[in-house]
């Protein structure tokens, strides 16, 4: 043996004691604590997929996930009780296309967030979305498909604050940076462009190459379902582009939503096969019966009047139209606000929960906007198996209101009580997160 070799064998040598000395060194594995025990009383609780109140109900939660519901079940020995008797209760709320990492306001930009992005950094942003998140979640909504427009990936480390244990907030299914045409939806002069000063809005991809690196950059950085720029430059997107693009972000199990601004492009990408449509300008009624057709989920943010600045008369009585057009076709009609603004004296929950009134200004049955902000919702994010449906083996998210909601939405509004993941957020009205802050990734690294 040579003595390099001799020198190697003798590094590898000591290494391995190294390495036994340090695992004998570590200290027995701790007891496995026994799961918390809850049991909610509830007076009513519904199930929004049928529009069934059932009453008296006891629901058993194990950790953070739903044990059992029933009526008249045993209440096991040492179980925490909560009393919402007197409330009614009833899945989490679901917004299928919000911001959070992006708050544009009248001053000093105006309301124009072409100026917000270039004037507030990610780090700055992604503070902005976890105290969103927390308004959200606040408001009763506890899963939110954050659709782009959050900086330099603030929306995936969102996610995986919430997900680690780190803050509170609801379950995220983020976007990542749209994907459009150079420019997105800016207009970038020359200068402004070569010096990247609209990036990291959105990811220049034009060709079939660019294309699937963009899609391949956000699956690596954490993006959970994939958006597209269908239209917003007059070239647009092909219906194969759009393909490639479902096809690409298929290999990771991911699902596509297109921004689509006009009828030929909203075309285009319902038969390019995309998971979902946001906003609603290019959903005639031929669209919306070829949506109801495929499946196609809508996400159409129907801005109420009420949010004076953000709605014209004329932009609400063409978004009324549309929203009624589309639940007389039969299409997926999902709860999407685009709220990504900020309106003085309300929080980012308040501001989401405002748009009911186009909804109801559309004669929806209540039943069906109830509907749409839960059921459907889940259907569209994803999750109707794993967190949203108050049944055995779900995560534990549910919230409670005093009114009834099947007999007015507005019940909504006045959210007392919000558990997630098994931990009670807010309680009589009153925020107590204290629970959910830890000083580590107590549930483990997320990617």
């Amino acid at each position: 043996m040579t003595k390099t070799r001799a020198a190697l064998a003798a590094r590898l040598s000591m290494g391995l004691l190294l390495l036994a000395a340090s695992v004998a060194a570590q200290p027995a594995p701790a007891t496995p604590v026994a799961p918390r025990i809850v049991a909610v009383r509830a007076g009513r609780l519904i199930d929004p997929a049928t529009g069934s109140i059932a009453t008296d109900q006891i629901i058993l939660v194990k950790g953070n996930r739903f044990e059992a519901i029933g009526r008249g079940l045993a209440i096991p020995s040492g179980a925490e009780v909560i009393d919402l008797s007197g409330l009614t209760v009833l899945p989490g709320l679901v917004d299928t296309h919000n911001h959070l990492a992006i708050t544009y306001k009248e001053f000093p930009e105006r309301n124009n967030y072409y100026i917000t992005v270039v004037t507030e950094s990610t780090p700055l942003r992604a503070i902005q979305a976890a105290s969103n998140g927390i308004q959200m979640l606040a408001a009763g909504f506890t899963i939110i498909r954050d659709m782009g427009n959050n900086g330099n990936y603030a929306d995936t480390a969102l996610r995986q604050a919430i997900e680690e244990g780190w803050i509170p907030g609801p379950q995220i299914i983020n976007a990542g940076i749209i994907i459009g045409s150079a420019g997105g939806q800016f207009w970038p002069t020359p200068e402004m462009g070569a010096r990247h000063v609209v990036y990291p809005e959105y990811l220049d991809a034009d060709t079939p190459d660019e294309i699937v690196k963009a899609v391949r950059q956000n699956m690596l950085y954490g993006a959970k379902v994939i958006k597209i720029c269908a239209d917003c430059k007059p070239w647009g997107y092909s219906v194969e582009d759009i393909k490639l693009v479902v096809s690409e972000a298929g290999k990771a199990g991911l699902k596509v939503e297109a921004h689509a601004q006009t009828v030929d492009g909203a075309r285009r990408a319902i038969e390019g096969g995309v998971w979902s449509i946001a906003h609603d300008l290019g959903l005639d009624e031929a669209n919306n019966k070829l949506m109801a057709k495929r499946g196609t989920f809508r996400a159409g943010t129907e801005t109420p009047l009420s949010l004076t600045g953000h709605q014209t008369e004329a932009g609400f009585k063409r978004d009324v139209a549309s929203l009624r057009n589309a639940w007389e076709n039969k299409v997926n009609i999902t709860y999407s606000t685009d709220a990504d603004y900020y309106v003085p004296g309300k929080t980012r929950g308040e501001v989401a929960i405002e748009f009911i009134e186009t909804w109801k200004a559309a004669g929806i049955p209540t039943r069906d906007i109830l509907k749409a902000m839960t059921t459907t919702g889940y259907r569209c994010a994803q999750t109707e198996t794993t967190r949203g449906p108050i049944k055995s083996g779900l995560a534990a998210d549910l919230i409670a209101v005093p009114g009834n909601p099947l007999e007015s939405i507005d019940a909504l509004r006045d959210v007392q009580f919000v558990m997630k993941d098994g931990v009670v957020f807010k309680q009589k009205g009153v925020m107590t997160p204290g629970a959910f802050f830890h000083g580590g990734p107590v549930n483990g690294l997320v990617r």
